[in-house]
């Protein structure tokens, strides 16, 4: 699972909002409400948005229920965990919720929602409350601790209780009210049911944090027929920022951001595209890399203090991650370049100054001017030990970032392969466009024009190191053992196969260059940001493309990972439970499919590649049409039996790692894809 608290965390404040996009958003009408709800696994899920509330509620049914309400303002929440019970109960939301805004004691604006619930139950008893930060309440989720200083006890209510407290800076806090609804007592030590009445709950949830502006529209009409995914990226979409996913990443990532903007390009409402863009830049460190995280609201404030300089609410910026810094200029390429209402508003756009007086212009050359730097010693000497690896001290650095996501690997295949190249050549088209030039000395357009001959070396060189060829009869022999060990059939899986050597890009390679020889999806990168040649398409596509366990298809999804050939060790990092194992993550599948759309638009391919490329997308799509009820899902996993693979929502099983959010921003990305039939 991913590590609750990064490392490398830079604490210089950086300006935030874009002006431009916030004044956009306040002039504009206002979005109207949206209600939605998600039943996925054990978990009840109801989004509400309406002016400045906009809340995310989960009840978690099982033998481990709880409450816990997100909220995008300041990634704030309240949680009730509640004792274990002898039998599995289930929740009934008999009420969905309604907003509430009112004063807390010092007639400070608090806002948040109402709603009753019902459970199957004869008597619940209160574990803890918590209200904090929403990465306060993940920590307590999966350590079941949190900071002593957020902990309080319950308040007696009328009839109910509650939990009320200030953040630790004194700014506007948290509130969770309980009362009992007809039928049932409320105490600070127990819920009972009286009588043979059902045990029912009137609930309300509230926070001080500032509330975010909603965005009033964030995709044009072209945007796919999904009202699922239409409504979580409207959830999720605010003129301040993008948030990751909800509940658990309830804001910025500038990883997960990027990527979902270049996935929806093609149907972005352009102030959705330009505050997304904007929201990386306002968050770059000073030498260019992009901000992977930040740390704000009351985590902040812990945070802070807990380093010695106070109980302030500054935010605190993560670049840790190295394939973020790769990705801001293919995005802006993308908007700037590719898009006619991009190119338009382009001056206007990169003149703009945010809060600190910086312009979009200068915080674009300055990551443009790192990139250039920090690749260049590869191009100067194209060897393993030259590549972007993730930074000392880190077993993270890109979208893989749990600990083993790489099977120990130092060097990713995405970010060597695929986005360091595609950063460069987007560098490279935006210099030569004209674009910065007033944004640039001499010496820095000097520097930058290193950037296409840069492209050139690594697009020859880097993919070549993650080469992996395994003998037929070596493959053959690993799959089936693998199989028999995680109890699946390997007969379709071998006839694929045949007597064909195992051809593929190693998932990663470590510190001394050697191949993790795990088979990944992230060739989507690949075709996605780059033009492989017909023979290294060929090796992207072909081995990915057979059943699992030889490939990464199911009649579930495209996995992410198979470590058939990995050996034992890796294998039992890479299970079906694992965050970045044996698992679907709905956005991978997305990001394949608009690589496929992209390499097939090409003019230059001999027609039994582009014959390969179109079965492939037939193929991928059948497989994304069967999930389809999870899309917007973060992922999922599987069961097997009866010579079939199901799905399994990740986090329903009580050996998962974690567990998904509902509403996850680049799992919307299907809004901008269209598959075959209706793309033809």
């Amino acid at each position: 699972m991913p590590s609750p608290v990064r490392s490398f965390i830079a604490t210089v404040a950086i300006a935030a909002a874009n002006s431009m996009v916030l004044a956009m958003a306040f002039a504009a009408p206002k979005p109207a409400a949206l209600a939605f709800r998600i039943d996925e696994g054990r978990n009840i899920n109801s989004f509400f948005r309406e002016g400045p509330v906009a809340a995310h509620l989960l009840l978690r049914s099982g033998s481990d229920p709880r409450i816990l309400v997100g909220f995008p303002a300041g990634n704030s929440g309240v949680g009730l965990w509640l004792e274990k019970t002898a039998v599995p109960v289930t929740w009934t939301l008999i009420t969905p919720p309604k907003p509430v805004t009112t004063l807390d004691a010092r007639r400070r604006a608090m806002h948040g929602i109402e709603f009753e619930v019902s459970v199957d139950a004869a008597e619940l008893r209160p574990r803890a409350a918590v209200l904090s930060s929403i990465r306060v309440l993940r920590d307590y989720e999966l350590q079941r601790t949190a900071p002593a200083e957020v902990l309080i006890e319950p308040r007696a209510a009328g009839d109910g209780i509650s939990w009320s407290r200030d953040r630790l800076d004194g700014s506007s806090g948290y509130q969770l009210t309980i009362r009992a609804s007809a039928g049932t007592r409320v105490s600070a030590n127990a819920f009972t049911a009286t009588a043979q009445a059902p045990l029912r709950l009137t609930i309300q949830a509230l926070t001080g944090e500032t509330p975010l502006t909603p965005l009033p529209a964030t995709v044009t009409r072209a945007a796919s027929d999904d009202a699922r995914a239409r409504d979580a990226l409207a959830f999720l979409s605010y003129g301040e920022k993008f948030l990751a996913g909800s509940w658990r990443f309830d804001t910025y990532f500038g990883r997960d951001t990027q990527i979902s903007a270049l996935l929806l390009a093609p149907v972005l409402e352009p102030a959705a595209m330009e505050s997304a863009i904007s929201s990386v830049l306002d968050r770059l460190a000073p030498n260019g890399e992009v901000a992977h995280e930040e740390d704000i609201g009351e985590f902040a404030v812990l945070r802070n203090a807990r380093e010695g300089r106070g109980r302030i609410a500054t935010p605190i910026y993560d670049y840790g991650m190295v394939d973020d810094d790769f990705m801001l200029a293919p995005l802006a390429a993308r908007w700037l370049l590719d898009d006619a209402r991009g190119r338009k508003r382009a001056q206007a756009f990169l003149a703009l100054k945010d809060s600190a007086g910086e312009r979009r212009g200068d915080a674009l050359a300055r990551n443009f001017l790192w990139v250039v730097e920090r690749t260049a010693s590869f191009a100067d000497a194209p060897r393993a030990l030259n590549l972007v690896g993730i930074k000392s001290g880190r077993t993270t650095g890109e979208w893989r970032d749990s600990d083993r996501g790489l099977g120990g690997g130092h060097y990713a295949y995405d970010v060597n392969a695929a986005l360091v190249p595609a950063a460069l050549g987007s560098i490279s088209r935006l210099v030569e466009a004209g674009l910065l030039d007033e944004y640039l000395t001499g010496a820095q357009r000097s520097a930058l024009a290193r950037s296409n001959a840069q492209a050139k070396v690594w697009t020859q060189r880097a993919p070549a190191l993650f080469e992996t060829d395994i003998p037929a009869a070596t493959a053959r022999a690993a799959i089936s053992a693998y199989a028999a060990t995680i109890g699946v059939d390997s007969a379709a899986a071998l006839r694929a196969l045949g007597n064909d050597a195992l051809a593929f890009h190693a998932l990663s390679l470590d510190s001394a260059g050697t191949r993790i020889p795990i088979l990944n999806s992230d060739e989507g990168f690949r075709l996605l940001l780059t033009q492989p040649a017909p023979a290294e398409l060929d090796r992207c596509l072909t081995a990915i493309m057979r059943p699992f366990p030889a490939g990464l298809v199911t009649d579930v999804g495209l996995l992410v990972a198979n470590p058939a050939l990995a050996g034992t060790e890796l294998q039992r990092d890479f299970t079906r439970s694992a965050y970045h194992g044996t698992v679907v993550w709905s956005w991978q599948q997305a990001l394949l499919a608009a690589g496929l759309d992209r390499q097939l638009q090409r003019t230059d391919l001999p027609a039994p590649t582009r014959a390969r490329l179109a079965r492939a997308r037939s193929n991928l799509w059948s497989v994304i049409e069967k999930s389809r009820a999870l899309r917007t899902s973060e992922l999922w996993s599987w069961t097997y039996s009866a010579g079939q693979f199901r799905i399994a929502p990740f986090g329903a099983s009580g050996a998962d790692a974690d567990e998904s959010n509902a509403a996850q921003l680049w799992s919307t990305v299907y809004l901008g894809l269209a598959p075959p039939a209706a793309a033809h």
